[in-house]
C-alpha cells in the first residue's frame, strides 16, 4: 500500500505544484512560487527513493477507471518495475536541480509564474508517461511533454523568431505523434488490449507483418519526440527558450521519451528483424549527422543541441542491436552530463549578456572557474573521456552492436567509432573556443564586462557540482563484466522482458573495443588542441568565421530545413495561394457577389416604379387589376 502512496504522489506533487502557479503564483510573492515548484519536484524525489527502498518486484497499480466503452478498457493503471523506477529517480533528481538552478536564471522574469508552473507540469508529463500501464495514458504524457515543450520553447513568445521555433517543434512532432497514434489502435484491434505488459507477450501470436508495420509506426513515433532522422529539424531551434528549459528537454523529458518508448515496447517489435535493422539503421545514421553538423555551429546552445541529437542517436542505435541495457545506461549518464552541460551554457550566457556566438567568447577559463571545471567535467563525459561515465556507456552500446556481427551491423559499429571521433573534437573545440586564449573579436564595451562583474547566483553554480560527481561517476553503474562481478544495472534490469537476453561481446573484444574508443576520444582532443589553441588559434577561428568549404551545409544541418521546403512546405504554400486565389476569391467570393449584384438589380426594379407620380400610380394599379382578371378567366374557364 505504500508503493501506491508513493506512486500517488511522485504524480500528484509536480501536478499540484504545477497548477499552483499557475492560478496563484502572479498573485502571491515570487519567493513562495519558486519554493513550491522546487519543494513539489524533491517531494516527488523522495517519494521515488522511499519507492526504491520499498522495491520487491514490478507491481500494477490501478487507481479508477478513465476510458471505458464496451469491451475497451484504459484504467487509471501505473506499472512500476526496474525500468520506470530507474528513469523516474533520474527525472525527479536532475528536474530538481534544474528547478533550483531556475531560481537564479529566471531572477529578473516578470513570467516566472507561468515558467514554474510549465516545468512543474512538464515534469508530471513525463513521469506519467514514464509510470503509465497502459497506451492511452502512456499517451497523455506523450502528448503532455508535446506541449508543455511548445509553451516553453516558446516562453519569450514577444519575438517572433522564438514563437516560431515553438510552433516548429510542436508541429514537427506531431507527425511522429500521429504514427504512435495509429499504432495504438492498431495495437488494441490485433490484441483486444492497450495494456503494455499484456502487448509485450502478444509478439509471437500477432501476425509478423502487422509487427513489422507497428514497429516502424513507433519507430517513427520516438523519431519524432526524439528528434532522430528525419524528423530531427525541431530540436536545434529548440534552443530558443530559457537554458534551463532546454536542459530539461534534452536531458530529462522529451527526447528521451521516444528511447523508452522503444525500449519499453521492444518484446513486441523486437522480434521483427525488420524493425530492429531500421531502428539501428535510424540510430546510427542520426548519430553520424548531427556530429558532423555540431563540427561547424557557433552558437553555443546549438552545439549541445546537434550533440543531443547525437547522443540519443547512440541509444536509438543501442535498441536496434538488442542492447538494451546500454541504452538506458547511456540514458542515465547522458541526463548528468548534458544536463551540466547546458546548466554551464546558461551560466556562460548569462555572464555574457546572452550573447551565444563561441566565435565572440575566449579566456572564461580565468573569469568563471566555478563554471569551467565542471563544464569540462560534462565534455570529458560527452567525448567518452576514459573512465567517464559516458567512456563506459557509449562503449556498452557499442559492444552490443559489435556483438550482432554481420555486414549491417560491422557497417553501423564503424560509423559509431568515426562518430565518437567527431564527437571529441566538436566537444573540446567548444571547451577551448570558449574557456581557453583570448578574446579574437571583442565583444562591444557595455557586452564585455570587466572580469568582477562575471557574478552568477550561487544557486546556478552549486547545481552544477552535483551534476558533474554522477557524470564522471556514472560508469559505477554498470562496470564492463570483464572486471569480475556483473554491473549494476545489468542485474537490476536483467529480469526485465528483452533486457536480459541482447547478445554481449567477448571480454577479449570489450577491451579492445574500449581501446580504440580511448584511443579516438584522445584523437578528437588533440585534434581541437591543435587547431584551437595557441598560435593557430586566431587563423582558424579567422577562416572558420570567413566560411570554408561545405560549411554552410553542416552549419544548416545538411540543409533539412531547405529539403523540406521545397519538398512540402512550398507545395504547400503554392496549393494554399491556389485555393485561395482561385478557389475563394475567384470562385466563391465571385460567385456570391454577382449574387447580391442580381439581388441587388431585381430589388431596384419594383423602385423605379415609385416616383410619386399619379400617372404612374394609374397605370401600376390598371396593370394590376388587369393581371387579376386575367388569372380569374384562366381559372374559371372549363
Amino acid at each position: 500500500m505504500l508503493i501506491k502512496l508513493y506512486l500517488a504522489l511522485i504524480l500528484l506533487l509536480p501536478l499540484m505544484g504545477g497548477l499552483f502557479n499557475a492560478l496563484l503564483g502572479r498573485t502571491l510573492p515570487r519567493r513562495v512560487g519558486e519554493a513550491v515548484a522546487c519543494g513539489v519536484i524533491w517531494g516527488a524525489f523522495v517519494c521515488a527513493v522511499l519507492a526504491f527502498a520499498g522495491f520487491t518486484g514490478p507491481v500494477r497499480m490501478e487507481f479508477g477507471s478513465w476510458l471505458a466503452a464496451f469491451d475497451f478498457q484504459a484504467p487509471i493503471a501505473l506499472y512500476l518495475d526496474q525500468l520506470s523506477l530507474a528513469l523516474t529517480l533520474m527525472i525527479t533528481f536532475v528536474c530538481g536541480l534544474i528547478h533550483l538552478y531556475s531560481v537564479g536564471y529566471m531572477q529578473d522574469d516578470p513570467g516566472h509564474a507561468r515558467y514554474f508552473a510549465l516545468l512543474n507540469i512538464f515534469v508530471f508529463a513525463m513521469l506519467m508517461l514514464v509510470l503509465a500501464e497502459n497506451l492511452p495514458l502512456l499517451y497523455l504524457g506523450w502528448e503532455g511533454v508535446g506541449f508543455c515543450s511548445y509553451a516553453l520553447i516558446g516562453f519569450w513568445y514577444a519575438e517572433e523568431q522564438n514563437a516560431t521555433a515553438g510552433r516548429k517543434a510542436f508541429i514537427t512532432t506531431r507527425i511522429g505523434d500521429t504514427a504512435f497514434g495509429i499504432a495504438i489502435v492498431w495495437m488494441y484491434q490485433s490484441s483486444g488490449s492497450v495494456s503494455i505488459t499484456h502487448l509485450n507477450t502478444m509478439g509471437a501470436l500477432i501476425p509478423a507483418t502487422v509487427v513489422t508495420t507497428l514497429g516502424l509506426l513507433l519507430l517513427a513515433g520516438a523519431a519524432g519526440k526524439s528528434a532522430q532522422l528525419p524528423l530531427s529539424v525541431w530540436l536545434p531551434d529548440a534552443m530558443a527558450g530559457p537554458t534551463p528549459v532546454s536542459a530539461q528537454i534534452h536531458a530529462a523529458t522529451m527526447v528521451t521519451a521516444g528511447v523508452y518508448l522503444l525500449a519499453r515496447m521492444f518484446p513486441l517489435i523486437g522480434g521483427s528483424g525488420t524493425v530492429r535493422a531500421a531502428i539501428a539503421l535510424t540510430g546510427g545514421i542520426t548519430a553520424f549527422y548531427a556530429a558532423t553538423c555540431a563540427c561547424r555551429q557557433r552558437d553555443l546552445k546549438r552545439i549541445l543541441a546537434y550533440s543531443t541529437i547525437s547522443q540519443i542517436g547512440y541509444m536509438v542505435l543501442g535498441v536496434g542491436a538488442g542492447a538494451l541495457t546500454g541504452a538506458a545506461f547511456h540514458l542515465l549518464t547522458h541526463a548528468f552530463f548534458k544536463a551540466l552541460l547546458f546548466l554551464g551554457a546558461g551560466c556562460v550566457i548569462t555572464a555574457l549578456h546572452h550573447r551565444q556566438d563561441i566565435f565572440r567568447m575566449g579566456g572564461l577559463r580565468t573569469k568563471l572557474p566555478a563554471v569551467y571545471w565542471p563544464f569540462l567535467a560534462g565534455a570529458l563525459c560527452l567525448a567518452g573521456f576514459p573512465l567517464t561515465g559516458g567512456f563506459f556507456s557509449k562503449d556498452a552500446i557499442l559492444g552490443g552492436v559489435a556483438a550482432k556481427g554481420g555486414p549491417l551491423y560491422g557497417g553501423l559499429l564503424l560509423l559509431g567509432l568515426f562518430t565518437a571521433l567527431l564527437t571529441s573534437f566538436y566537444t573540446f573545440r567548444m571547451v577551448f573556443v570558449v574557456f581557453h586564449g583570448e578574446q579574437e573579436n571583442p565583444l562591444p564595451p557595455i557586452l564585455h564586462p570587466p572580469p568582477e562583474h562575471f557574478v552568477l547566483p550561487s544557486i546556478m553554480t552549486l547545481t552544477l557540482v552535483p551534476l558533474a560527481l554522477l557524470g564522471l561517476c556514472g560508469g559505477l553503474l554498470n562496470l564492463p563484466s570483464y572486471l569480475g562481478q556483473k554491473g549494476i544495472l545489468d542485474g537490476f534490469l536483467g529480469s526485465i522482458p528483452g533486457f536480459g537476453g541482447g547478445e554481449q561481446a567477448s571480454h577479449g573484444g570489450e577491451i579492445v573495443l574500449q581501446i580504440v574508443a580511448a584511443i579516438l576520444s584522445l584523437a578528437g582532443l588533440g585534434l581541437a588542441w591543435y587547431r584551437y589553441t595557441g598560435s593557430r588559434r586566431a587563423e582558424t577561428l579567422a577562416r572558420e568565421e570567413a566560411g570554408l568549404p561545405g560549411a554552410r551545409f553542416l552549419l544548416n544541418g545538411w540543409c533539412l530545413d531547405n529539403l523540406y521546403g521545397a519538398l512540402i512546405i512550398n507545395p504547400f504554400k503554392h496549393l494554399a495561394r491556389f485555393f485561395w486565389k482561385q478557389g475563394d476569391e475567384a470562385g466563391i467570393d465571385r460567385a456570391l457577389d454577382g449574387l447580391a449584384r442580381l439581388i441587388a438589380r431585381l430589388g431596384g426594379l419594383p423602385a423605379e416604379w415609385s416616383t410619386g407620380r399619379v400617372a404612374t400610380s394609374l397605370f401600376g394599379l390598371a396593370g394590376g387589376v388587369c393581371v387579376v382578371l386575367a388569372y380569374i378567366v384562366w381559372v374559371t374557364l372549363p
